[in-house]
């Protein structure tokens, strides 16, 4: 994948404030009286920007990230499109991130639910299929013409725009350069590393694992949608690789908090974690700095590339303003506070990325792994969860671990 990056603010003709005035009747001339020559019309004054006016609310879930540095920057961000749009009322509501899809999906098909959230494209096509989310083809054109090809895509489901994107996210490895000067490049130094009592944290689980079935030569899905996951050993060896992990010492856990937590207070100095800690991790961690997943014996971890953006809901009555507060809320300048305050790695491709951290994350996000938003991607959480689980909490044998997620899976999806 190649992202580029950055995107042009648009609000157009939505609750515009103006105000004309009315001219006064003309008096009458006398009959005979000369008729004055007609005056120049004065010169137009300057015109005052369209405003937004209206009330919405919001939901986010900045407050899972395990900081605040991008509740932070939202908050900024809120106060400085709600100071240039007196007439605009914005409630924001914070969600947990494990409940924000379900809940809202609960909210909508009832008719109700905010009127927009923001969140990853992880529910993006399901939420499509399952007519909760207005389609947003034509109505975003000028966000999307400033917009990476990699968010572009992320924001579609069978050609058509569901989403206006913000910012990419994937995983990527987090160390301490105090403590490790020279981070490990390849799945077999990281375990070395481990051995020889490096203090390392491995978040565990379908998502965060997904860069060792790549790294290890594997993959989940065949072209056609079902399971690719036994064609090889990959997938079995890269969670084969994270037991072993475990085995030798390292913190692998899929509680977030716990791995995430000891990585800000110095008992672990490497993480795999995503870019939305950046900001608090560079506050925590002074000497952070970030590379690529190690590389596995079949190639680049290439982890899951993910896009955030806001999503407008079909049972909102104010869907056009809704549109407009999110094309400011993804404007070069609120994405470039996203980028300097929480370290997001930005959509827009008119946005410079300077930051060394940032930068690192967005060549990290390049060795990456679109998403996927078919049908059949919805059942591989659950199935290849209980995979992991059976294996890292119950010692089970990683192939045959690998061999059930994968026929349950196909099972489900009727393949």
């Amino acid at each position: 994948m190649n992202p580029k990056l950055r995107l042009a603010a648009l609000v157009a003709g939505l609750a515009i404030v103006a105000s004309a005035c009315a001219a006064g009747a003309s008096p009458t001339p006398e009959p005979g009286a000369p008729t004055a020559a007609p005056t120049a019309a004065p010169p137009a004054g300057p015109t005052e920007p369209a405003t937004l006016s209206g009330a919405l609310t919001i939901w986010h879930a900045y407050g899972s990230s395990g900081g605040r540095a991008e509740f932070n920057a939202f908050s900024r961000i809120l106060e400085k499109v709600q100071a240039a749009n007196p007439g605009l009322t914005i409630t924001a509501v914070e969600q947990p991130f494990s409940d924000i899809f379900t809940k809202f999906e609960t909210a909508s098909a009832a008719g109700g639910g905010p009127d927009m959230f923001i969140a990853p494209n992880d529910n993006l096509g399901n939420e499509v299929r399952g007519n909760f989310l207005v389609d947003l083809t034509g109505k975003i054109d000028d966000v999307l013409a400033n917009t990476n090809e990699v968010s572009v895509s992320g924001s579609q489901v069978d050609g058509k725009v569901y989403m206006v994107p913000e910012s990419l996210k994937a995983v990527a490895m987090y160390y301490d350069t105090a403590k490790v000067p020279t981070p490990p490049k390849t799945t077999a130094e990281l375990l070395a590393f481990v051995q020889g009592g490096g203090k390392v944290g491995i978040l565990s689980g379908a998502y965060f694992g997904w860069g060792f079935y790549f790294g290890f030569g594997g993959k989940i899905f065949n072209d056609d949608g079902s399971c690719a996951a036994t064609a090889n050993s990959g997938v079995a060896d890269g969670i084969k690789f994270v037991a072993d992990l475990k085995a030798a010492g390292a913190l692998v856990d899929a509680d977030y908090n716990k791995v995430n937590d000891a990585f800000k207070s110095g008992k672990i100095d490497i993480i795999l974690n995503g870019n939305w800690t950046l900001g608090d991790y560079r506050t925590a961690r002074p000497a952070a700095a970030v590379a690529p997943v190690p590389a596995g014996p079949g190639g680049p971890s290439s982890t899951m590339v993910g896009v955030d953006g806001w999503y407008i809901n079909a049972s909102s009555k104010n869907q056009d303003l809704a549109i407009a507060v999110a094309t400011e809320l993804v404007s070069q300048a609120s994405q470039e506070i996203y980028v300097d305050v929480a370290g997001h790695v930005p959509s827009n491709t008119g946005i410079s990325i300077v930051d060394p951290l940032v930068k690192s994350f967005s060549d990290a996000i390049n060795l990456g792994v679109a998403r996927p938003q078919s049908k059949e991607f919805g059942n591989y959480w659950g199935n290849f969860g209980n995979a992991w689980d059976e294996v890292l909490l119950k010692g089970g044998d990683a192939t045959a671990a690998v061999a059930k997620g994968c026929t349950d899976m196909d099972v489900a999806n009727g393949h």
